[in-house]
């Protein structure tokens, strides 16, 4: 079983936790306050972290599960995708960079950079790719986002050394060494990460004011689920 499939086994378990106990586990936040229903986040388990916590993700955590498994405030989510999108609004799209190594982060990355006209830096990255000038292929971005500060490593290093604001999707396990602003989410699910840069995206556009905030984009959370194909 592949770690997504593991993160996918306890969103499922979170979820059943979450039912069994008459909304108790679940932060109580009002649903005009939130940019998407608390039911469609926990569903999706943006909530759901690791059995690993760091002390840079500590403010971040709701609870710890009897078994080990650190949840998330989702409130805490929803507040930070705010101040990032509001942060990136001030930026051309050109300038801004999206790396996603991580298998089931390149989708909807990728959608995500679609919609906001932003950089994409899809699958494994070059070493120099912002540090080394001479590259064919270097990038000047002003702004990056990564999907996760473990698995987007060497981005974040030359980010930091470029003095580049780095903008990540951090779990449990995460550290934030690098790191300007955190989104605390589950940064290894499918249907997760999807909703998250679904809601990035949503948020960035209403901020540069492309619509208003009572509008939708045309694409939807399912649009932007990696697909799961028969080799995975």
């Amino acid at each position: 079983m592949t770690e997504e499939e593991k993160i996918d086994e306890s969103k499922k378990a979170e979820e059943t936790s979450l039912q069994d106990s008459s909304g108790a586990e679940a932060s109580v936040v009002s649903e005009e306050k939130l940019l998407l229903p608390q039911d469609d986040l926990l569903s999706a388990g943006i909530h759901i972290g690791t059995r690993m916590k760091t002390k840079d993700i500590e403010p971040f955590i709701y609870r710890v599960r009897p078994d080990g498994l650190f949840v998330l405030d989702v409130q805490r989510t929803d507040e930070r995708i705010r101040v990032a999108a509001k942060f990136l609004a001030r930026f051309e799209p050109a300038k801004i960079a999206v790396v996603a190594a991580r298998l089931y982060a390149r989708y909807p990355a990728k959608k995500f950079c679609e919609l906001t006209k932003t950089t994409p830096v899809i699958g494994r990255f070059t070493p120099g790719l912002l540090s080394n000038p001479l590259y064919p292929k270097h990038l000047e971005p002003e702004v990056i986002i990564v999907s996760d500060p473990k698995a987007d490593a060497q981005a974040v290093r030359e980010a930091s050394i470029m003095g580049i604001p780095v903008i990540a999707l951090c779990s449990t396990d995460n550290e934030s060494l690098g790191v300007d602003l955190i989104i605390p989410t589950n940064n290894k699910g499918r249907r997760a990460l999807a909703v998250i840069y679904w809601l990035l995206a949503r948020q960035v556009l209403r901020e540069r004011e492309e619509f208003t905030p009572d509008q939708n984009m045309e694409l939807s959370i399912d649009d932007f689920e990696a697909k799961i194909s028969r080799t995975e």
